[in-house]
């Protein structure tokens, strides 16, 4: 009898420790010309490419509402890609964390470059260097927006419904 109770308490503490086990959000880390690669491709997929950081207070603060058009448009050809600029060093101890602590679903890519003199002009001309900024596009760069600037939710949906 005994070790039938210890046997429930093991497969209990098994449950809780394996079973309920928090997501651990999954982070890529990609160099620009992968990044753009992935995105400036001939798909129909209409790319939403957020630059942001956990250090960057509107960049924070716009991300529920790229979260609520990953999950209002998850079935249609249109992807959110938020892309970190923290350092790489912080994945585990700052960006995974705070990821979990928001429940983000969409698809977050660490950008590891360490000069942004290398990359910001091949992301967009309009580009000065600060985030939050959002790229845009469809179709090798066919269609193509960029906003540097902190983005909503409304001007989210009239660019998806502008490109859809």
């Amino acid at each position: 009898m005994n070790t039938k109770k210890n046997i429930n308490k093991l497969f209990f503490v098994l449950l809780i420790l394996f079973g309920f086990k928090s997501h651990s959000q999954n982070v890529s880390v990609y160099k620009i010309d992968n990044l753009l690669k992935r995105i400036h491709n001939n798909s129909d997929t209409l790319y939403i490419v957020n630059f942001w950081a956990t250090w960057c207070k509107p960049c924070v603060a716009e991300l529920p509402d790229f979260e609520k058009v990953n999950t209002e448009y998850k079935n249609q050809k249109i992807k959110v890609l938020l892309v970190s600029m923290d350092f790489i060093e912080d994945i585990d101890k700052k960006l995974k964390p705070f990821l979990l602590k928001n429940n983000y679903t969409a698809e977050v890519v660490l950008l590891d470059e360490g000069n942004g003199n290398d990359f910001i002009n091949k992301v967009s001309p309009k580009w000065g260097g600060a985030i939050p900024a959002t790229l845009i596009t469809k179709k090798n760069n066919e269609v193509s927006e960029f906003f540097e600037k902190k983005l909503n939710y409304e001007l989210l949906v009239e660019q998806i419904t502008k490109y859809k």
